[in-house]
């Protein structure tokens, strides 16, 4: 108890003033998001609470634990679990190939009995935990010296290439741009990113080769979708409509006929967006995208004011990650990038997903709570 009261006196006097630091404006935006996610899959089932909105609500409330324990946890344990977590995540990742049960034509979950755990969803915040210690570790010459990129690099591209063989290239593209915007965030020299683009360019074409068939359909879907309108073009097809028939207004609540008629193809995970631009019109979009910038704005402003580099790095990493997955989202279903398999954060239905999207956001928010503590490179709490 003594050890316990003197951890938390270096990093806040009180359990009770470090839920108090929480930023619950914060709090409130992810729970109104949350909410507007569940009053869209009550649409999409037809004003039923089943079988999505029940569960979706129940989910949420149980996510709510542990973003507020993440929140309130000394700032150096997640310092020091960072990469272990990061081992055991990846570990889960090849599990999937060994254990996993496949769906939708992918390999990506791991029946736990309550639930199907997905693990290349969790390697999403493990990835940032990892790189936000190795590049506080360093010092910013070391961050310069292309043998110090080495490990990092491994810690990126390993996970990526195990997701993509399951295949999940949506996930795959997301640890890559988050890996590559921590590398900028961490200092890297510019020259190491052109370096890297030239990389990815020269080896497209044999990168195309290891494409599935299903994968290079969506890419051509993508530049001619009215080339296979009732085959692989028809769900961004389905998904133009009704954006387009949706209005500035839309149809309104549970009247829109795309997604109630069934055209509408994953209603309440990858094209939910469509569900609700439907019903509340380009208004009710344009909302949502609003809501979403001002949660965005708050973990911005939490991480850059944080006088840690773990802190600062693991806050952007989180922020970044989220960022990028509602715009690949609302950009798949517009039509403006090929289709991919990325849920929309905190509306799509899905267990791992909002349980990891709300984890990551206990880890922002402790990011807020501790911004003051400083850490040495071995992670030992120094207050300011």
């Amino acid at each position: 108890m003594a050890s316990m009261s003197s951890d938390l006196g270096r990093d806040g006097p009180s359990l009770m003033e470090k839920i108090r630091s929480i930023s619950w404006p914060l709090v409130s935006l992810i729970f109104i998001a949350a909410t507007c996610g569940i009053a869209v899959l009550y649409s999409a089932a037809n004003g039923s609470l089943q079988p999505w909105a029940t569960t979706q609500t129940t989910r949420f409330a149980i996510a709510l634990v542990p973003m507020i324990g993440a929140a309130v946890v000394a700032t150096r344990y997640w310092f020091r679990a960072a990469y272990l977590t990061y081992a055991i995540t990846l570990a889960l990742v090849v599990a999937v190939d060994l254990r996993g049960f496949a769906g939708m034509g992918a390999r990506r979950w791991i029946d736990l009995g309550l639930i199907q755990l997905q693990p290349s969803e969790l390697m999403n915040v493990a990835l940032v935990l990892a790189l936000a210690r190795y590049f506080h570790s360093v010092s910013n010459e070391d961050v310069k010296r292309l043998r110090f990129l080495i490990p990092p690099g491994v810690m990126v591209l390993l996970p990526a290439a195990l997701v993509l063989k399951q295949p999940d290239l949506g996930t795959a593209i997301m640890l890559a741009l988050t890996g590559i915007v921590l590398f900028f965030i961490a200092g890297v020299r510019l020259r190491v990113f052109f370096s890297m683009a030239l990389a990815a360019a020269a080896a497209l074409p044999a990168g195309w080769h290891f494409l599935r068939d299903y994968q290079k359909n969506r890419i051509y879907t993508f530049l001619d979708p009215e080339s296979d309108a009732l085959g692989a073009g028809y769900h961004i097809l389905q998904s133009k409509i009704a954006l387009g028939s949706g209005g500035l207004f839309g149809k309104g609540f549970l009247l829109g006929t795309q997604s109630h008629l069934s055209f509408l193809p994953e209603k309440q995970t990858d094209f939910i967006f469509t569900t609700l631009a439907e019903e509340f019109g380009f208004a009710g979009g344009f909302a949502l995208l609003s809501l979403y910038a001002l949660i965005i704005g708050y973990g911005f402003v939490i991480a850059l004011r944080c006088r840690s580099q773990f802190g600062r790095l693991l806050g952007l990493g989180i922020v970044t990650n989220f960022s990028l997955y509602v715009f690949i989202n609302t950009s798949m279903v517009m039509g403006l990038i090929p289709v991919v398999g990325v849920p929309l954060p905190l509306i799509s239905y899905g267990g791992t997903a909002i349980l990891v999207v709300m984890f990551g956001f206990g880890l922002l928010l402790n990011v807020g709570v501790h911004r003051d503590v400083r850490l040495d490179r071995r992670g030992a709490s120094q207050p300011g």
